[in-house]
């Protein structure tokens, strides 16, 4: 019997079935044919997707179509702040940083700075706070500059309110109430923000008066916004985005999403290497109870989140991250040195990270547009 999950932007629940995900809500599964036509096209490969991180999509093919007729696609992605940034935050933003390397195109990132507020118990103030920390953080993985816009919702209200408006008059409050499940208590800014989401999407062929293809890379709890909203850019005149659909980064505690409010589940990218270490040393593996078990049984690479770590950010070489997996199986790798690794890459990563953070702060106010 199926087990029952749940994946809104604001809450998943349960054991993740991807592929049960995929065909509920029409979205289609990656194949090995699509996967080397985005090789081929961009000339070069990425782990996210070849390990089938991003494993779905939707209208993929269409966009490439487009882009080998000529007319080529703009990126849009964003994040809407509630905290420091994790880890598993920053996967949509690499796959968008080297398709835009690939590709040689724009990207749109969007950091509404009042979802959160409007969703949670946070004030609009420390929101908005947050959003300049999560710009720093995303150009930081290499994002070129005269390609890259970022805007906050409030900042770029005029622009982005114009559009979304337009967008609006198009959802019914049944629309959003049965896809997010919302209720008479629900504010309202909650109910409209779908709208605002969905700018980002059309806005280029506003600005250019004629429509460009957009590609979406994002986490599938984002994809509800624009089944939402994609038949509305239609009536609009506009194409519908092109989206490609990423898989969560598991907690360090077994669940199938790492949580970004439990401090134990996951790494911030503010965290301490003191930190790491030891949420690190307290995460779930796939291995034996004991060290002598372990070297008899082996264990079972799927269930551990050391090397879904390694799977999904720290060894994007495929041949070792195989002798990872490999050592976990036949028990040749044991927790501690298992552990001890990671943690090293991890700080080592989150070291140069912030290195360039303050290489770039500034000239953060670059990248950002505002009314």
């Amino acid at each position: 019997m199926a087990e029952n999950f749940k994946v809104t932007p604001y809450e998943v629940e349960g054991k993740i079935d991807y592929d049960r995900f995929a065909k509920e809500f029409g979205i289609s599964i990656i194949d090995k044919k699509l996967e080397e036509r985005i090789e081929k096209l961009a000339g070069g490969s990425h782990w996210l997707l070849r390990r089938h991180i991003f494993y779905a999509h939707r209208d993929m093919n269409w966009l490439l179509d487009e882009y080998e007729k000529g007319n080529r696609f703009y990126l849009y992605t964003g994040i809407a702040p509630s905290g420091s940034m994790t880890l598993g935050h920053l996967i949509p933003f690499m796959f968008t940083q080297w398709l835009q390397e690939k590709f040689g195109v724009e990207v749109y990132i969007q950091i509404p700075d009042e979802e959160k507020a409007l969703i949670r118990n946070v004030s609009f103030d420390e929101v908005h706070k947050l959003a300049y920390d999560d710009a720093l953080n995303i150009i930081a993985l290499g994002y070129d500059p005269k390609k890259t816009k970022i805007f906050f919702n409030t900042d770029y209200a005029g622009t982005l309110y114009r559009q979304a408006v337009r967008v609006a008059k198009r959802i019914t409050f049944s629309m959003v109430k049965d896809a997010f499940g919302f209720t008479n208590e629900t504010n309202i800014g909650s109910i409209f923000y779908t709208s605002m989401q969905a700018v980002p999407a059309f806005l280029k062929s506003v600005e250019e008066k004629k429509n460009v293809p957009c590609l979406i890379p994002l986490a599938i709890d984002q994809d509800v916004h624009f089944r939402v909203a994609r038949d509305a850019l239609v009536k609009l005149g506009y194409y519908k985005p092109a989206i490609v659909h990423a898989k969560f980064l598991p907690g360090l505690g077994g669940r199938p999403k790492m949580s970004a409010s439990d401090p134990n589940d996951t790494i911030y990218l503010s965290d301490t290497p003191e930190a790491v270490e030891k949420k690190v040393h307290r995460a779930i593996t796939g291995q034996q109870s004991t060290a002598e078990l372990q070297k008899k049984l082996g264990g079972d690479p799927e269930k551990c989140s050391v090397c879904q770590y390694y799977r999904y950010l720290f060894e994007p070489d495929d041949k070792k991250l195989e002798k990872i997996f490999e050592g976990e199986r036949k028990g040749t790798l044991l927790a501690g040195e298992h552990k001890d690794d990671l943690s090293k890459r991890i700080n080592k990563f989150l070291e140069e990270h912030n290195k360039k953070r303050e290489r770039l702060r500034s000239k953060l106010d670059e990248f950002i547009l505002k009314d």
